[in-house]
C-alpha cells in the first residue's frame, strides 16, 4: 500500500467529521482497512515512506492517529507516540514542511501535543503558532496547561494503569479535563 493510500483517506471529505470524535464504525473502518498496514509501521518497516515529507506525513498518521483508533481505551492507543513524535521533530526540520497545507501541518505536529514531555509541549507553542490553524494554538495551550500541572494526561491513567492522585481525579471532575 502506498502511503497516498493514507492520505487520500485521512484527508478525504468523508473522514474530516471523524477526526477528533469517538466512533466505533470509524474504527472499525480503520481497522478492516489499515491495520496491516499499522503493524507494518509498528515495525519501522515502512521507513521508505520517509523519503518524503508527504510519506512521513502518512507515517505519522499510521502512528499518532490510526494507533488511537485502532486501540481506544487500550495502553496501545498510545504506545507509539514517542516514534510518531521522532518522526515529526525531523519532518519540521525539511524545506517541504513549511510547503505543506495547514491541514497537513496540523497532524504532522499532532504528535508534539499528544506528548506528556514539557519539553516538548515548549517546542509545540510556537511551532502550532507558526504553521497550525489557528484552532490548533488553543489546543495545544490547553494540552500544555495540562502537561505543566500534572506533567502527564491524567485521563490517560486508568488506561495506562496509572494512580491519580487526589488533584488530578478532582481535575478530571471538570469540563474539558480530557480530549
Amino acid at each position: 500500500m502506498s502511503y497516498q493510500v493514507v492520505l487520500d483517506f485521512w484527508f478525504s471529505e468523508e473522514t474530516k467529521p471523524f477526526w477528533f470524535a469517538k466512533s466505533e464504525e470509524f474504527d472499525r473502518q480503520i481497522r478492516e482497512q489499515f491495520y496491516a498496514l499499522w503493524q507494518q509501521a509498528v515495525q519501522s518497516e515502512l521507513s521508505h515512506w520517509r523519503e518524503t515529507v508527504q510519506g512521513r506525513l502518512a507515517e505519522i498518521i499510521v502512528l499518532d492517529q490510526f494507533s488511537r483508533n485502532l486501540h481506544r481505551d487500550s495502553p496501545l492507543a498510545f504506545a507509539q507516540d514517542n516514534m510518531a513524535i521522532a518522526l515529526a521533530q525531523e519532518a519540521i526540520k525539511q524545506p517541504e514542511f513549511s510547503k505543506m497545507t495547514v491541514r497537513e501541518r496540523h497532524f504532522m505536529l499532532m504528535p508534539l501535543m499528544h506528548s506528556e514531555s514539557k519539553v516538548i509541549h515548549e517546542q509545540a507553542v510556537p511551532l502550532f503558532k507558526q504553521f497550525g490553524p489557528e484552532e490548533s494554538v488553543d489546543f495545544e495551550l490547553k494540552h500544555k496547561v495540562i502537561i505543566d500541572r500534572f506533567g502527564r494526561y491524567p485521563h490517560r491513567n486508568a488506561v495506562l494503569g496509572r494512580e491519580s492522585s487526589a488533584e488530578e481525579i478532582e481535575f478530571l471532575t471538570q469540563p474539558g479535563s480530557s480530549f
